[in-house]
């Protein structure tokens, strides 16, 4: 079993564990604090009035459902994730809020998605995790249109997202063996540099690539911050292996750690990403990837 199937297997078992379930405990939290991003993509992607939309990475379903309740029964929305947690709880809000959108439990990468069937492709955080970024791309761009728009979000470096790294900074020194995330492998950070966005792009038969920067105050309640911090990131994956005092002493310095980010009964930070826009390249430039 080579690296690359290695890290696929191990992203399933992650977000159809541990990971996917954090996510479904803290989907109302977690939809309100990005809520401004989505509602970034929801104006820029409605205002193409795609017919078929697909949403990668698309979690509980927010992105993919306000997708649908904007661009109305004339359009199609389909979220994709690779965790079951997650898709079962989109189909669960869709259903509850009488929306019709689909979802799809695959991994996007190599999922045998309907041919030049889509119109926009979009994704809010859910594109950093493929082990083969350029193939994810290319699978995208066979599932879509000539004149498909392609519309992401995703983070910048963690240098300018100082509340996505203080757990595992204040927590190092408690924990050795702390999870370290690396620039280049899957993960929050994969998409920090725009060459390497550009090219992931590029070689995935997109074109008129442009990336903006986009700085978004997100916020949140404070009394949620504490199941924030001990169920989501690299912290939380290593809570578990910890006896019961050394756990708490991690806990209590984590939160402390926040203290800077609580105004009152609100956790504030700024979230620094990066807002993608492309489109589908020519046929002769994809001929390669069909």
């Amino acid at each position: 079993m080579g690296p690359a199937r290695r890290n696929d297997d191990a992203q399933a078992a992650r977000w159809n564990g541990p990971g996917g379930n954090a996510w479904v405990e803290l989907q109302p939290v977690l939809d309100e604090m990005f809520r401004p991003l989505e509602t970034l993509l929801v104006d820029a992607v409605s205002a193409q009035k795609p017919g078929q939309v697909l949403d990668v990475g698309c979690g509980t379903g927010g992105v993919t459902l306000a997708l649908a309740r904007r661009l109305g029964p004339a359009s199609r929305c389909v979220g994709v994730d690779i965790s079951g947690p997650l898709v079962t709880a989109a189909r669960e809000r869709a259903e509850r809020e009488a929306t019709p959108a689909s979802f799809v439990h695959a991994d996007a990468q190599d999922h045998a998605f309907e041919p030049a069937a889509f119109d926009a492709v979009v994704s809010r955080f859910g594109v950093m995790f493929f082990n083969d970024p350029v193939r994810a791309f290319a699978n995208f761009r066979r599932a879509s249109t000539d004149r498909a728009r392609l519309r992401l979000v995703v983070w910048r470096g963690p240098e300018e997202n100082p509340f996505m790294t203080t757990a595992e900074r204040a927590a190092a020194p408690l924990v050795p063996g702390l999870p370290t995330r690396r620039p280049d492998e899957p993960g929050q950070f994969a998409f920090a540099d725009p060459d390497r966005v550009r090219g992931i792009l590029t070689d995935g038969g997109w074109a008129e690539i442009d990336l903006r920067p986009v700085d978004v105050e997100c916020v949140f309640p404070e009394s949620a911050l504490l199941r924030y911090l001990t169920r989501l990131g690299p912290v939380s994956q290593v809570l578990g292996e910890l006896d019961e005092d050394r756990r708490k002493q991690v806990v209590e310095t984590v939160r402390a750690a926040f203290d800077p980010f609580v105004e009152g009964e609100h956790a504030r930070f700024t979230a620094a990403c990066w807002d993608v826009d492309a489109r589908a390249s020519s046929e002769a430039q994809t001929r390669k990837f069909r």
